[in-house]
């Protein structure tokens, strides 16, 4: 009798953890929230608050660096000029995907064209997406006060300077706006729609107002005939 012996081996498969799938697809949304706020056009974003901050710093502390008029209103000027330029063609296509400008057709008719980016296609950083709106509401805000201190304290020389802070930096507020809402004819169709669901809210109210005081003036008719009877 021959007695064969067989060796076997045993591998012991450590037990695999279900919670790995869950982590890899938490670690994948984190990943997509970090981009999503984390800036991607750090120089974009500097200058586009760099020149607009700037020239209202320079507006404020003109009188004290400089005794010269005309040397403020110079450098007020290139500032605002330079912010214009950078807020309108770099800044906003980088940051918020969004930009407007002017083309003559072959009629030669003046067009302004108003152009957003698709929403699938590499969105925005929120971060960058607040500074760039912040800066541009925020800033000709200022200007429109210092409009109206420069008429209450009769300095009519800064008239113009400030005018041209409203004017240029209102001007980029407005292209945006328009891009990032639509075009004219969506704002009419939103006021319109706006208007009118308030009016048919009113009629709503007021012929539910006329139905229950009828019902309640039948009330009080059947009352009234009951104790008659």
């Amino acid at each position: 009798i021959v007695n064969s012996s067989r060796t076997f081996k045993i591998i012991l498969i450590p037990p695999q953890d279900s919670n790995d799938d869950d982590v890899s697809l938490f670690d994948a949304e984190e990943d997509a929230s970090a981009r999503k706020s984390r800036i991607k056009h750090p120089v974009a974003s500097f200058f586009h608050l760099f020149f607009r901050v700037s020239a209202v710093l320079v507006y404020l502390l003109c009188e004290w660096l400089s005794s010269s008029f005309i040397a403020g209103m110079v450098a007020i000027i290139l500032l605002l000029s330079c912010d214009f330029w950078t807020v309108k063609n770099i800044t906003g296509r980088l940051m918020v995907g969004l930009r407007w400008w002017n083309q003559v057709d072959d009629d030669g008719k003046s067009q302004w064209v108003f152009e957003s980016r698709k929403v699938g296609r590499n969105p925005p950083s929120n971060s960058e997406s607040r500074i760039f709106w912040l800066g541009l509401i925020i800033c000709p805000i200022i200007w429109v006060i210092l409009a109206f201190s420069t008429l209450i304290s009769f300095k009519i020389k800064w008239l113009a300077v400030v005018l041209m802070g409203v004017v240029l930096q209102g001007a980029n507020l407005y292209g945006y706006v328009r891009c990032k809402v639509g075009s004219r004819t969506s704002l009419k169709n939103m006021a319109t729609s706006y208007l009118g669901q308030q009016f048919l809210k009113q009629v709503w109210i007021a012929t539910g107002f006329i139905s229950n005081r009828g019902m309640l003036n039948n009330r009080r008719a059947a009352l009234y005939l009951t104790d008659a009877v």
